[in-house]
């Protein structure tokens, strides 16, 4: 039996657990979420997790979405969302393991390290600023996003087609992973900073697709989980993105495969340079809410 094959069973385990708890939850309250509108929150579901896969990510799509449209509590939001990335996460990880042939032992160590960074580096990042957070690492990922615009004008040397990670390089990719999956329970996602990482350190675009989506994966197991058990989602809504953000995530993964080595890294830049411009757009509108909440004792 290999490593593969080990991981595709986890997740597969994982996935129908996951399922036989969610119907559970929406049979016991499938009748308080009965107006829920599930065409709309299907369609906005599917969308997302087509972007996700793409490796934009998902959560700011759907919040954006269901906000406009009044279609989830926003007590229930994050319960909801973490719910709805569950099965699309899986799905993504399934296919990209039998896609790319990342080597075993960097796919594994940078998996563990993004779960134990969530379940144990959450402490520590959990006292951090989260506006600074958001600040420094807009400003990191537009320095790389500029760092592979010069590589793909080959005015600057980046990027590679290495497949795994040895010495250094893997620690360096371990410690990273750990970061990232710490600094998901702030709020910052994994996928553009571990897809920036990878491609920095030589490896093949195409690579860090398995390693960010199998990161994800296996956290989101643990996170929906224990929403379910305090009965902090929406069922209903959690139920219908888990058949239309699989849709999403193969329509988008053909596209993704069928990608060349040199559009992809386009692909790349262009994740990096959106998630870089959404850090910095969430810490300027945090950063006006709390000074027009200022302003607002300060007249009391």
């Amino acid at each position: 039996m290999t490593v593969f094959t080990i991981i595709q069973a986890g997740l597969l385990v994982g996935g129908l657990v996951f399922i036989a708890m969610l119907l559970l939850s929406w049979r016991k309250n499938r009748e308080q979420e009965a107006q829920t509108k599930i065409l709309p929150i299907g369609l906005i579901g599917g969308f997302a997790n087509f972007c996700d896969t793409l490796g934009v990510g998902s959560f700011a799509i759907k919040t954006a979405g269901y906000k406009q449209f009044k279609l989830i509590d926003d007590q229930l939001l994050p319960g909801t969302l973490n719910c709805q990335a569950v099965l699309a996460t899986v799905v993504q990880s399934l296919i990209f393991l039998t896609a790319v042939d990342v080597d075993p032992t960097t796919m594994v160590s940078m998996v563990l390290a993004a779960c134990l960074g969530a379940t144990f580096g959450a402490r520590l990042v959990s006292s951090w600023d989260r506006q600074l957070i958001r600040l420094v690492m807009s400003g990191a990922l537009l320095v790389v996003a500029s760092l592979m615009l010069t590589g793909q004008l080959k005015l600057f040397p980046l990027g590679g087609l290495e497949l795994g990670l040895s010495g250094w390089k893997l620690a360096v990719a371990i410690a990273g992973n750990f970061l990232f999956g710490a600094l998901m329970t702030v709020g910052i996602g994994l996928y553009a900073p571990c897809m920036t990482m990878v491609y920095l350190l030589g490896m093949h675009p195409l690579a860090a697709f398995p390693i960010m989506m199998c990161s994800c994966a296996f956290l989101s197991f643990f996170s929906a989980g224990g929403f379910i058990r305090m009965n902090r989602i929406n069922s209903r809504a959690a139920l219908v993105v888990a058949i239309t953000g699989p849709i999403g995530v193969v329509i988008a993964a053909y596209l993704v495969k069928s990608l060349d080595l040199h559009l992809l890294a386009w692909l790349v830049i262009g994740v990096v340079l959106y998630t870089s411009i959404t850090m910095y757009r969430s810490w300027s509108k945090e950063r006006a809410l709390a000074g027009n909440e200022a302003l607002a004792d300060s007249a009391k």
